[in-house]
């Protein structure tokens, strides 16, 4: 009786979804099996949802997105296993999303969790030892299956129990593409996203004002990450930054994310960037900020010029030069 109750309830799969090729390959080989497939994609400031949502729309996947950024800032100030490339947490990031995945898994009654980390692909995050510490630091590590490299990993405990057929998973490993592409062929895949990309915590630039933001934002916001993605910074003091718009559309980014405690600064009568001090400062730093402004518009450089310094209703002019070469980089977040 409970063997046939068994057979009529549908095997449910909680897959951890990126929206690469590998994750949607891993997809399709468990929906092939006959499983009920939910693809489970995490954000953070860091990372979006967006690659995923095309990805699962191409192979007819349904998709849950779970905001970790919270549980995320805090592995990503201190990672028990350090950083990969720049400042990506991969071994403590992989692990938190593994348990995310694995809570959804018992909150919708599945029977196992599955990724499409293919081993030896990713130097870091992709060796043997590391898919076995994130599994088992998960805390769902018998449930975790990786159908791109079954065959060549131990069987879990879908795979023991006959909860998934081990002999239709696959034997993949190493960096190349060959039989992830023909397999995209196979199953009608007609777009896929490039390999890696898309974490900005693996951009060298982005790294190091994230860093700067650590050292000296001790209560940063949400808003304060946001920033980090537009402009050129510049850390004036120890308690104050600018930000200056590359081109129009920073320009209005920088004027939507300003708050009414930030100091915006443009040039009165020159074209040029907006420039922000978040949180506003003292005199000293206003000054330098509108130094940077007149720099970076078309202002006479050895002239004074006027700049226009808002902080929520109010109004100011004050009259500056542009800023020295070596005051730009010195201050220059690089």
């Amino acid at each position: 009786m409970g063997g046939e109750y068994r057979q009529i309830l549908k095997v449910k799969g909680i897959g951890l979804f990126s929206g690469g090729l590998d994750s949607m390959l891993a997809a399709k080989v468990i929906m092939a099996l006959g499983v009920e497939v939910t693809g489970v994609t995490c954000t953070t400031p860091f990372f979006s949802p967006e690659k995923a949502q095309a990805a699962a729309k191409e192979i007819g996947l349904h998709l849950v997105e779970v905001d970790i950024t919270k549980e995320h800032l805090d592995i990503l100030k201190a990672p028990r296993y350090g950083y990969g490339k720049n400042m990506n947490p991969c071994i403590d990031c992989h692990t938190l999303m593994l348990k995310t995945a694995g809570r959804i898994m018992e909150e919708r009654g599945a029977d196992f969790i599955f990724t499409g980390e293919v081993l030896g692909q990713r130097p870091m995050s992709q060796t043997r030892q590391s898919l076995y510490i994130v599994a088992k630091n998960s805390g769902y590590q018998e449930y975790i299956l990786r159908p791109l490299s079954a065959l060549l990993l131990p069987a879990t405990r879908p795979e023991i129990e006959g909860t998934v057929d081990r002999q239709r998973l696959l034997a993949i490993k190493g960096r190349g593409r060959k039989d992830q592409i023909e397999m995209a062929r196979h199953y009608g895949i007609g777009h896929y996203s490039a390999p890696a990309g898309g974490c900005l915590l693996t951009d060298s630039m982005f790294s190091k004002r994230l860093r700067d933001l650590f050292r000296h934002g001790m209560d940063f916001e949400i808003r304060d990450i946001e920033l980090l993605k537009y402009g050129r910074h510049f850390r004036i003091n120890e308690f104050s930054k600018a930000i200056v718009g590359r081109n129009s559309v920073e320009n209005e980014t920088l004027q939507r994310l300003s708050r009414g405690e930030d100091i915006v600064i443009n040039m009165e009568q020159f074209p040029g960037p907006t420039v922000i001090v978040p949180y506003g400062s003292g005199e000293t730093t206003i000054l330098s900020a509108a130094s940077l402004c007149a720099s970076y518009s078309d202002a006479p450089k050895n002239e004074e010029v006027t700049a226009l310094c808002r902080k929520g209703d109010s109004t100011s002019h004050i009259q500056v030069k542009a800023a020295l070469r070596d005051d730009i980089e010195c201050w220059l977040i690089k």
